[in-house]
């Protein structure tokens, strides 16, 4: 019978090579039989009469290299490229694993062989905020010792700042100083860092390629046939849109929240992403890619000596930031004009810092007038990056929308008129109809309790409400059981209690247990949201010793650091204990997924 075996289990061959065989002959003619027999006849005549050898056992595979990939992160980039590496790695048959800093310990970090490190530098020289244990144990006395590592450090910063890409110089620094071997320097990475940062991987994977090679036997892999376990786990699938690939939305609202006497402008943004495919939760963050103001476009463009030239208007209205300035475009433009007053403040890094703050880019070319060719003026600027904005909806509210909450931001320095890009394009541009370019930009640090019926605490002065709009209105839709309880601070009750409709609905369905307001300016003494989490200290222990998720979204400068402190106080007061073992409590509760934090 044509489905009974034709070669029995105990044939010279592979249990999976008998399957075969046997899948192959079943299926033979007659005469396909004959033909075969022939064949296999005249191949052993032909070899002699030799016996056949048996089917060798299945060759072990090789061993594998070991990579571990880490990224400190702030804003999700390092998390991106560190994703992106390990793709890369194991197309080229490394064993990579990732891992965010905050995940691993220095003591398991310290077995690995092979690490390769995406870090980014936060504000003025810091740590990002999930990096900080990471940090600080590296630096510290007992850190372990690095001695069988070899690594190599990507640095992400912005040189705007001072200390630019200073997280990661220290980090690459002091693993040498433990005995880490750099098997590939340090590369820095500015806001623009694709091509540097696409390059790193490259260059660092095949380095370590070769130095391995001796070690283990890497496979290669035909990624197009099948891929390895661990790719079909936890690959990410690539975003669908990003800021050079722009989803063009549609703007189908545009409120201004605040009331006619009040001296700022924020603005409720509808945004219709219907047919995007984007999928946002709660904590995400949508990017805008924001077009400069034209006026300052041309006063570029009239200092350069270009104003006939359409393609660089072009370029600097939508591809290249006009705003942001910094040290080594200052030291550019000294060199290029030879001005003796540029180049002495070069000379003296304390007196650059000081002239630089305020001022832009146009600044720099009124300091030396000098007609420019296309290249040089866009040469000497950078790419113009996209502005993230927390999201104030839940996609369970507000089907293919997302609402953003924008404050228009102006002011006057070196006496001339600032705007912020996206947030005054938005607010004077942009109308209800138009179109505006969008990317998401995933925040998977600053999610909600898993636990619904965890209580929640959400401290968010200004736009920093944004994203609890976007809480109250998930926990709704899912029928959420936990407490909720808000801390808002503003200028005015009259016209800067942003969303207060809703808050008040909110508060009287029950679903806002409790909220807490701070208007700065309603009476002669100034009041924050740290005054109220003061007052407020007995109730506010009792939620977070039982169990009450801290969130605070809103300035990092000088509202998160008030905020930090106020609640480090409130723990000291209410457990009897000093503010040192106060704010080591407050740790404890950050390394536990209960004291989260969007600020910028």
């Amino acid at each position: 019978m044509a489905s009974l075996p034709i070669l029995p289990s105990s044939a010279p061959f592979r249990p999976e090579e008998i399957a075969a065989l046997n899948g192959v002959i079943t299926k033979t003619s007659p005469e396909q039989r004959a033909w075969l027999s022939g064949f296999l006849a005249g191949f052993l005549a032909g070899t002699g009469g030799a016996q056949t050898a048996t089917a060798a056992a299945p060759q072990a595979p090789a061993k594998k290299v070991p990579l571990l990939i880490l990224f400190a992160t702030e804003s999700g980039n390092a998390e991106t490229l560190a994703a992106q590496t390990r793709k890369a790695a194991q197309k080229l048959g490394f064993a990579a694993k990732v891992s965010d800093v905050a995940d691993i310990s220095l003591a398991d970090m310290a077995k690995a062989e092979n690490v390769l490190i995406i870090v980014s530098t936060w504000g003025e020289g810091d740590p990002p905020q999930r990096a900080m244990d990471f940090y600080s144990g590296l630096l510290a006395e007992d850190a372990p010792r690095f001695d069988k590592t070899r690594f190599s450090l990507l640095a992400l910063g912005d040189r705007a700042y001072v200390n630019f890409c200073m997280t990661g110089h220290i980090i690459d620094e002091r693993l040498v100083a433990l005995g880490a071997k750099r098997f590939a320097p340090l590369v820095e990475c500015d806001v623009d860092f694709a091509t540097p940062a696409n390059a790193w991987i490259k260059s660092t994977l095949d380095t370590l390629q070769k130095e391995t090679a001796d070690e283990h036997a890497v496979i290669h892999v035909d990624f197009a046939r099948a891929a390895p376990a661990e790719a079909e786990t936890d690959d990410e699938a690539e975003p669908l849109y990003t800021r050079n690939t722009p989803f063009a939305a549609t703007i189908s609202e545009l409120i201004n929240l605040n009331g006619s006497g009040s001296s700022s402008e924020t603005w409720h943004t509808e945004i219709s992403v219907e047919g995007s495919g984007l999928v946002h939760a709660p904590g995400d963050a949508l990017g805008i890619v924001p077009e400069n103001d034209p006026a300052l476009v041309e006063d570029i463009l009239k200092v350069a000596g270009l104003t006939d030239d359409a393609l660089v208007r072009e370029a600097l209205s939508d591809a290249q930031d006009i705003t942001t300035l910094t040290r080594p475009q200052v030291e550019a433009y000294a060199k290029l004009t030879d001005s003796a007053q540029l180049k002495a403040l070069t000379a003296d890094p304390n007196a650059l810092t000081a002239w630089l703050q305020g001022r832009q880019v146009i600044d720099l070319l009124e300091a030396a007038p000098t007609k420019l060719d296309a290249t040089t003026l866009t040469s000497l600027l950078r790419p113009l990056p996209g502005r993230l904005y927390s999201i104030a909806s839940s996609a369970k509210a507000a089907e293919d929308e997302v609402h953003l909450l924008v404050s228009a931001v102006r002011y006057q320095t070196h006496g001339r008129s600032r705007a912020g890009v996206a947030s005054v394009d938005i607010a004077e541009r942009r109308k209800k109809g138009g179109s505006l370019k969008v990317y998401l930009k995933p925040n998977p640090h600053f999610r909600l309790p898993a636990d619904p019926d965890r209580a929640v605490i959400m401290i968010g002065p200004g736009t920093g409400v944004a994203p609890f709009r976007a809480f109250m209105q998930e926990r709704e839709a899912i029928g959420a059981t936990g407490k909720n309880w808000l801390f808002f601070g503003n200028r005015h009750f009259t016209n800067d209690f942003l969303y207060q409709l809703e808050w008040q609905d909110w508060k009287k369905s029950g679903l806002l247990t409790r909220i807490e307001t701070a208007f700065s300016r309603d009476q002669r003494e100034k009041v924050y949201v740290q005054n109220r989490i003061w007052e407020q200290r007995r109730e506010l222990y009792r939620w977070i010793q039982n169990g009450a998720a801290i969130y605070v979204c809103g300035d990092a400068n000088a509202m998160a650091k008030d905020v930090n402190h106020a609640l480090i106080r409130v723990i000291a007061d209410q457990a009897g204990i000093d503010e040192t073992a106060a704010a080591a409590k407050l740790d404890t509760i950050r390394r536990d997924g209960r004291y989260l934090r969007d600020v910028y």
